[in-house]
């Protein structure tokens, strides 16, 4: 498939290109649909939502809040109401404004003034719910009503509607993570082609899968939060996985490749890793259906629909895009040197290779300091609360929170989060007595009945994220309701999140069983081993609960929110972790399916564990953290996105990669997998017979693997090994390998370095030879019909990569 994509590139790109426009125009004219369905099955609250929705189904659009304060005297004087009330009488005139319940109008308005008569608040009800009300009229809304300001009258105002006009442009979060991206793939290729390659691909995926999302959006529920988790995961996936494809690419050049030889062998490799990887991503995002919530099922197609977008233009229009550049994929410096020195020897060297040696020299002291560092950034998730965040969260500046803090004040905390107890049979008035008398109680007002449903507004004296709250509805459902022989349920949006929670935590421990369990088994028929997944399944654990200790941290405990512009601490997010774990889940096992398949082929080829840890760690370890810096860099800009939910996940994701990529699979995998030994890789004969073959390498080149004939090599390589100063190399090791890295022929050299290597057939193979006190070279060498000469030079005190 990667050679018809890079052979038939125009066509290839010319079908995304229509995909992309297609999509995106159909998108576009239909619009959105989002919708954020909260309610679980069979739970309090909404029993408690589907009575009020039969009984007082007028109370459909969605109700903001304007609020205003005077510094001294009253907001009856004439002075504040000659303000306020034409400004209230111009927006209750505008089209898309149902109603304006203000505090002047009537007796009833009097419940809207605080005690100390200084702060009061007026009602807007809007026609439609607040995702589908027009910006523009919103804005008008906000306008008007702060236009009546002047000195010593302030105006807020508060509610769904008016946050979307504090929202950031659309796109931002986005843009800044792409440019971020941009700067670490400048970095890491050096070519300004090879560095737009994997946006390109990214973009293409994510900007597919968006306006997908958008189309789906009117036949499904889908939350409005699954795009942003969507661009957030996509982004971070689709730079990736373009990223790993495009190294093996610019690698296979450089040792000699042919351009389309490259790409199809970096597709048949880095491609396998990546197809396989993706599958994880979405059997662990699928894990969030164990949860059997209708919330978060749109949020499993929106991230699902781009990962599979992201896999499939990795593997199809990426070739494609290669096919167009060619030798450009490689910096000016790169190919001027490859012209005039020739493909480099297949070595690693560097950083990663002495890290991977110093792991190797010291697996107990690595692997203890990683595990203490996991350990002590895991211990405040002892301490999570789950819950909702509301404008309370908002920064400072922002006039939602202004309005929060302002209706906190006048009317006690609890007035932002009141309890909706709807009574469906018996005495309501005789419950509201009972609610009075109870603790934790501020208010109490009861709605006329309709359609024989009672409605009591309850206004707790603690804020609605405050444990005391939570424990104020306890009361009602298990004390005060049963005891007043009423038929009753206790909703509103702090039950609703309080039941969310409730569930969440009485399911997550299912959840974290089922993706755990099918990583585990994908990973034992990949890597035909019980110790990998196992390990794997553990590491996923560690960095799941320091991530989670981060995001407490930060979010819970307030550790530098106002600084990095996020304001309020507050309790995590309800439905966060069912989601962040998904995506963490699925980004492990990326990782660890690109480290662990390195190690996994040097095994099969040699057997020696010791080897197959350091060779793959040497050979993987930059390409991850690069990865990783990437993913960082994405998910981090999703702090600007302007949503609480988003800038949680972002953070919790950044730190989560950051910890997995620097610590987990570059430290305390590798240490472990050096103490565990041979260990690694058992696997009881009974199941081996048993399992699927899922090869994550490609197989050998049936060229390669071709038996020798009987009456000898179908040819030799042979030649000579001498050191630097043109000496002779006594005692040297050459190996012939194939291109998958199988050891075909070994000899040693003779006095005068000279050897010779037999080889079953014409082909491309792998040469290394190397000494005592000297240190290896390998290189590619391509051998016809006829002998082959090669002569090796070896360097004194060069790093041993081969050995």
């Amino acid at each position: 498939m990667a050679r018809w994509c890079y052979r038939h590139r125009l066509v290839v790109l010319l079908l995304w290109v229509g995909t992309v426009f297609g999509v995106g125009f159909a998108g576009s004219a239909a619009g959105t649909d989002y919708a954020n369905t909260f309610s679980l099955p069979n739970t309090d609250s909404t029993r408690a939502y589907d009575l009020m929705e039969k009984a007082f189904p007028q109370s459909a659009g969605d109700t903001d809040t304007v609020v205003w304060k005077v510094d001294e005297g009253s907001v009856r004087d004439e002075s504040v109401r000659s303000r306020i009330e034409p400004a209230l009488k111009e927006i209750g005139a505008m089209k898309g404004v149902g109603e304006v319940t203000s505090p002047y109008a009537g007796a009833g308005g009097a419940a809207q003034i605080s005690e100390n008569g200084r702060i009061a608040y007026a009602q807007v009800t809007f026609v439609e719910q607040a995702n589908a009300v027009p910006k523009e009229l919103v804005e008008d809304v906000v306008d008007t009503a702060q236009a009546a300001e002047r000195d010593g009258l302030q105006v807020e105002l508060g509610g769904q509607a008016i946050t979307r006009t504090q929202e950031p442009p659309t796109g931002i979060a986005e843009m800044v993570g792409i440019v971020a991206a941009a700067i670490v793939l400048f970095l890491a290729f050096g070519s300004l082609f090879a560095m737009l390659l994997p946006l390109v691909v990214a973009i293409a995926a994510l900007g597919t899968g968006l306006m997908a999302t958008s189309l789906l959006s009117h036949v499904t529920d889908v939350p409005e939060v699954a795009p942003l988790l969507g661009s957030l995961i996509g982004l971070g996936v689709g730079i990736d996985y373009a990223l790993f494809i495009v190294t093996r690419h610019r690698r296979g050049i450089l040792r000699g490749m042919k351009p389309e030889e490259s790409a199809v062998v970096a597709l048949n490799t880095s491609g396998r890793a990546v197809l396989f990887a993706g599958g994880t991503v979405c059997i662990a995002l699928a894990g969030m259906l164990v949860m059997n919530m209708r919330f978060l099922d749109g949020v499993v197609i929106a991230t699902s629909l781009t990962v599979v977008l992201s896999v499939l233009a990795a593997i199809t229009l990426l070739p494609a895009l290669l096919g167009f550049l060619g030798m450009r994929v490689l910096s000016r410096r790169q190919r001027r040197k490859l012209a005039e020195a020739g493909p480099e020897p297949e070595h690693t060297s560097g950083l990663a290779a002495r890290w991977s040696s110093y792991v190797q020299k010291r697996p107990r002291a690595v692997a203890g300091l990683a595990l203490v560092v996991m350990v002590i950034l895991a211990l405040p998730v002892l301490s999570i609360r789950l819950g909702a965040t509301d404008q309370g969260n908002h920064q400072e500046s922002t006039t939602t929170r202004q309005a929060y803090d302002l209706l906190a004040e006048g009317f006690g905390p609890g007035f932002n989060g009141p309890l909706q107890v709807v009574v469906s049979e018996g005495d309501a008035q005789g419950l509201v007595s009972r609610i009075e008398a109870t603790e934790g109680v501020a208010r109490v007002a009861a709605v006329p009945p309709a359609n024989g449903v009672t409605l009591i507004q309850v206004v707790p004296t603690t804020s609605p994220q405050s444990e005391k709250t939570d424990q104020l509805i306890d009361r009602l459902r298990d004390d005060v309701i049963p005891a007043s022989g009423a038929e009753a349920h206790v909703g509103g949006v702090t039950a609703v999140f309080k039941d969310f929670a409730s569930v969440t935590g009485e399911r997550l421990p299912y959840f974290i069983a089922a993706i755990i369990s099918l990583g585990f088994l994908l990973l034992l028929v990949a890597f035909r081993s019980l110790v990998v997944p196992l390990t794997a399944a553990l590491m996923n654990l560690i960095a799941a609960a320091a991530s989670f200790g981060v995001l407490v941290a930060i979010f819970q405990w307030g550790w530098g929110t106002e600084l990095i512009g996020i304001g309020k601490e507050g309790p995590i997010t309800a439905f966060l972790p069912v989601i962040m774990l998904s995506l963490l889940f699925g980004l492990s096992m990326d990782y660890q399916v690109f480290l662990v398949s390195r190690m996994h082929e040097e095994w099969v080829h040699t057997k020696d564990n010791a080897r197959a840890v350091r060779v793959g760690l040497a050979e993987t370890s930059r390409v991850i953290n690069c990865a990783a810096l990437i993913m960082i860099c994405v998910f981090s800009a999703f702090v600007l996105s302007g949503d609480m939910e988003g800038a949680m996940a972002g953070i919790g994701l950044a730190a989560a990669v950051a910890l997995d990529a620097f610590i987990l699979r570059t430290a305390l995998v590798p240490a472990a997998m050096h103490l565990l030994g041979k260990s690694n890789w058992w696997l009881p004969d009974g199941l081996e017979r048993r399992l699927p073959h899922l090869a994550v390498e490609p197989r050998e080149e049936a060229v390669v693997e071709a038996p020798v004939a009987d009456d000898g090599p179908s040819s030799v390589v042979h030649g000579f090994v001498r050191d630097t100063d043109g000496e002779p190399v006594a005692g040297a090791a050459v190996t012939l390998l194939s291109r998958g890295g199988r050891q075909l022929d070994r000899v040693v050299s003779l006095a005068d370095g000279s050897y010779i290597v037999s080889v079953p057939a014409p082909g491309t193979y792998l040469l290394s030879a190397s000494a005592p006190s000297y240190g290896s070279r390998a290189g590619q060498v391509v051998v016809g019909e006829g002998p082959l000469v090669y002569d090796v030079e070896l360097a004194e005190g060069e790093l041993d990569a081969v050995n």
